[in-house]
């Protein structure tokens, strides 16, 4: 980057004097942005509601840790007139008021090679922090402690700290915090917040027992405070938690920061809702920690797709093909859409803001993993490089690459900036554009093997303006449709025509279907499943343990000191009359040779049955009823059990599948 002339200087200090004499009352509150916010509903080529009653102060933030190994990639950011600009003056002009800031303690091997994902060193957090200073946005400063990613998958220990005991190491923490955010302030970052840990659910620097975690938060919070003393500074400070659709634990961590009398400010919260669950419980969240705990809270990190195209051949954390929310399209209007919904909801519930994360990581090169290796590598403009191994063998060491972040950035890929971008500075008043349409989602089907495949009629169109959706009328390619033989397993596209000449296309997988509801107990409603038992006590549980599961993490589990037998059993109706397979996987121990189990089908016709006994842990049985005729368009089935005392196991994976007429 070229240092600015004093010309360039002289002038640059005109025009913000300029702009801060013209800032109306309202927007002297902007979170000091030297850059006003619009006062009225504005135009634009996305459509947004506004927000009523959102303040002008409301944080409007976005994580820009990777701009500088960006920059060195050869990266270059623009601004809307097209002209190349400094990231963080469009960032300021689009309304954002606050950049968030990651800090590695040492991201390098012995050779002094980056581990990638921004090498975000503390020279790094200082010379980004000074650029946003610049443009009138605070910095929030996030210390993950550990010398790269700390997620709920990993909270690495520094190298440095490795082998510390926890005294040894909270003093450490202590040192490093304050040594830091001293050395960030006197270099001239505005720093108006500081995160003391990332994601820290299940660790924080290597440690897992809760004592330890709140003796490093303690540690943290503690060096924060005397630095903003000692620099007579008002700096808030965050803790930052993820899984929030777990509201219990959430409450309980609040709870235990309490109880362990932890000095904290915010509480912060990872909320993509592609992984996080409804709006409905984030605002429940936030507000039970709002009302309950006192706290400030904040979205710390939240993102969404523009585009369904993966920009430097390294793959998409969310694709956007089947994996986007429902009503938001992985376009610029559905990006826009969720960003302004995110802020909505969490401000409904009394949170003080939001941080977009990493809205500037995009492509180093064109779509070419190949070609963008050696860049990556050199630079860290990657998730990670082949030298994280030296830290991390287990993850970064094996998976490393590029940027799997790029269609969710809010520039396009050659830098250009979205039109989402501009959604913080219209969350007050909102942005007006032409009706259009905006997206026909691609639907999914599936149908069972043998079975005649049954295409809808009419088909979603989300506009712009999402009052005017609708469903049209679709005509479905005749063709396609009949090249498809449904007596074999496949996966098939057909597309449609609407009556503007739009587009459709739904996608058919052909496949043995299961009809049993809940099969393996992983949704949270198990009221489809009927229990009776005999005593006053349930010897069966719906047990969260995935070592215990077939699949995924939840099973039926059953145990009891006494002899017990208990029967669980579903009725599912609205069959297709025909011929049907039933099976199971069940898995245990300890039961003698009085003890029984069967797997039973009952229809109007009579009841089929399977005998079977579990006979070690993870030695999988699958007892199968075949041919099970169903003619009224209903099957009951379940499992019976008389066991002996202290008997165990896990029931899982329940499949009922029509195989014939």
């Amino acid at each position: 980057m070229k240092k600015s002339s004093l010309k360039d200087s002289v002038l640059f200090t005109c025009s913000l004097l300029s702009s801060i004499l013209f800032v109306s009352c309202s927007n002297a509150e902007n979170g000091n942005s030297l850059f006003p916010l619009p006062e009225s509903r504005q135009e634009s080529s996305i459509y947004l509601d506004p927000i009523e009653n959102i303040p002008n102060d409301f944080i409007r933030g976005m994580d820009a840790s990777s701009v500088l190994v960006e920059e060195k990639s050869g990266v270059k950011y623009y601004n809307f007139a097209g002209e190349e600009e400094d990231v963080f003056k469009t960032l300021a002009e689009s309304g954002v008021n606050y950049i968030r800031l990651r800090v590695w303690n040492d991201p390098y091997d012995s050779n002094g090679r980056g581990y990638g994902g921004g090498n975000n060193d503390l020279a790094t957090a200082i010379e980004l922090g000074k650029r946003a200073t610049k443009y009138g946005m605070k910095v929030f400063i996030d210390f993950h402690y550990s010398d790269f990613w700390a997620d709920p998958k990993r909270q690495l220990a520094p190298k440095a700290w490795k082998n510390l005991d926890i005294d040894k190491k909270a003093k450490a923490l202590e040192d490093f915090t304050k040594e830091s955010l001293t050395k960030i302030i006197k270099e001239g970052v505005n720093v108006g917040m500081v995160q003391i840990g990332n994601e820290i659910n299940f660790g924080l620097a290597g440690e897992t027992k809760i004592i330890n975690i709140m003796k490093l938060l303690r540690s943290a919070s503690g060096a924060v405070r005397q630095v903003s003393k000692k620099l007579k500074k008002d700096i808030k400070i965050a803790v930052h938690y993820t899984q929030i659709m777990d509201s219990e634990g959430i409450d309980r961590t609040a709870a235990t920061l309490a109880n362990m009398k932890v000095d904290y400010d915010v509480f912060g919260l990872s909320y993509y809702p592609f992984w996080h669950g409804s709006y409905q419980n984030m605002q429940k969240v936030v507000k039970n920690l709002r009302e309950k705990y006192n706290k400030m809270v904040i979205i710390a990190e939240t993102s969404y797709c523009y585009t369904s195209e993966d920009g430097d051949g390294f793959g998409n954390s969310i694709s956007g093909k089947g994996d986007t929310v429902p009503g938001y399209p992985a376009t610029v209007q559905g990006q826009a859409w969720i960003i302004r919904d995110v802020c909505e909801k969490s401000f409904e519930a009394g949170a003080s803001g939001v941080f977009y994360w990493e809205g500037v990581w995009i492509p180093v090169g064109k779509c070419d993993r190949e070609a963008n290796t050696p860049i990556w590598e050199k630079y860290g403009s990657g998730w990670a490089t082949s030298y994280s191994k030296d830290y991390d063998p287990e993850d970064a060491g094996l998976y490393y690459g590029g940027c799997s972040w790029d269609n969710q950035a809010l520039f396009d890929f050659e830098g250009h900036p979205l039109p989402s971008l501009n959604v913080f500075k219209y969350l007050r008043y909102g942005s007006s554009a032409p009706l259009r349409v905006d997206d026909v989602p691609d639907l999914y089907t599936s149908c069972n093997v043998g079975s005649q495949i049954s295409l809808p009629e009419k088909v979603p169109v989300i506009y712009n303006d999402r009052s005017k959706n609708t469903e049209v009328s679709v005509e479905w390619n005749k063709g396609e449709l009949e090249s498809i033989d449904t007596k074999q397993e496949g996966d098939y596209t057909i597309t449609g025509k609407l009556e503007d000449g739009s587009e459709a296309k739904i996608h058919v997988s052909i496949k043995m279907l299961n009809f049993v509801k809940n099969p393996s107990f992983e949704e949270e409603d198990t009221s489809v499943w009927k229990i009776d038992f005999a005593g006053e006590k349930n010897p069966a549980d719906f047990q969260k343990k995935a070592d215990d599961a077939h699949s995924g993490d939840t099973s039926l589990h059953f145990w009891a000191a006494d002899n017990f037998a208990f029967t669980v059993e579903q009725k599912v109706t609205g069959l297709e009359n025909g011929s049907y397979r039933l099976f199971l996987y069940a898995q245990g121990g300890d039961a003698k040779k009085e003890s029984t189990m069967e797997l039973y089908a009952k229809t109007k016709d009579g009841e089929q049955k399977e005998s079977f006994m579990v006979t070690g842990w993870k030695d999988w049985k699958k007892p199968t009823i075949q041919n099970i005729k169903v003619t009224d368009g209903t099957l009951t089935f379940g499992v019976r059990t008389k066991l002996n005392a202290k008997a165990w196991g896990t029931f899982d994976d329940f499949t009922l599948n029509r195989i014939g007429d």
